[in-house]
């Protein structure tokens, strides 16, 4: 299993929220750089960056920090947050931004992802954000009345490789992530599932690696040291 530190971007800073809250917001870094710069010398060989302004406002305001922690790490990097047109993805990715993640706009605007797929294959990914079983969208203000697994399925037949899958009710809360839910998932879909949400502890890291999901978001529990980002990358291989 591959972990994917985080970075959430505000303001140009690296910042966590409190189950999608955006009032709930708190600075860790003011350099996200630098904290890049940890991952790498932990051993991490992905990083999963979130635009947060961009998922509320459909826009790239952290464009230039995004494309700093690439040019400095070399780490692979994806993207998500406000990623709703053709252009945006094709900024990211002449930028150099090895994947791009799609959600409002996978939901939202039919045939975006597959346009996005048949011109980028795997580039793409598409987030799946959970609530009560159904697909949240903008920043997470708002549930569609989509089925997250029916969901999962259509990504699937369109030809999606890599589905980022978060427990919005896990997520931040430092309680564990949603074994059954990431199992559940595994076994119905042939996708490369990534695990975001609540991944609190080196537990969460075993459980999850003998479930053979391909991945694992590591965010909050990183930065209030409850998971040393150095050992759960061994505890994954």
């Amino acid at each position: 299993m591959l972990i994917y530190p985080a970075v959430d971007l505000f303001d140009g800073k690296a910042v966590r929220l409190f189950k999608g809250d955006y009032a709930q917001m708190t600075v860790y870094n003011e350099n996200p750089v630098s904290v890049a710069e940890d991952f790498l010398n932990s051993g991490a060989e992905r990083i999963h960056l979130v635009d947060l302004e961009g998922a509320k406002e459909g826009t790239t305001p952290n464009l230039e920090t995004v494309c700093a922690i690439k040019k400095t790490t070399g780490l692979f990097c994806e993207i998500g947050g406000g990623i709703r047109s053709i252009e945006t993805i094709d900024k990211y990715i002449s930028a150099g931004i090895d994947r791009v993640i799609l959600g409002t706009a996978a939901v939202t605007q039919e045939g975006f992802v597959k346009e996005a797929v048949e011109k980028y294959g795997d580039k793409i990914a598409v987030g799946i954000d959970i609530k009560d079983g159904f697909v949240a969208i903008k920043g997470w203000t708002e549930t569609s009345s989509l089925d997250a697994f029916d969901f999962c399925k259509q990504m699937q037949d369109i030809g999606v490789k890599t589905v980022i899958c978060t427990d919005i009710s896990k997520d931040g809360a430092m309680q564990g992530t949603n074994h059954d839910l990431y199992k559940k998932l595994s076994q119905k879909f042939s996708l490369d599932i990534i695990a975001s949400g609540g991944v609190s502890s080196i537990e969460d890291i075993e459980k999850l690696t003998t479930l053979g999901i391909h991945g694992a978001i590591i965010g909050k529990a990183y930065y209030i040291g409850s998971i040393n980002l150095k050992e759960a990358i061994e505890v994954a291989k």
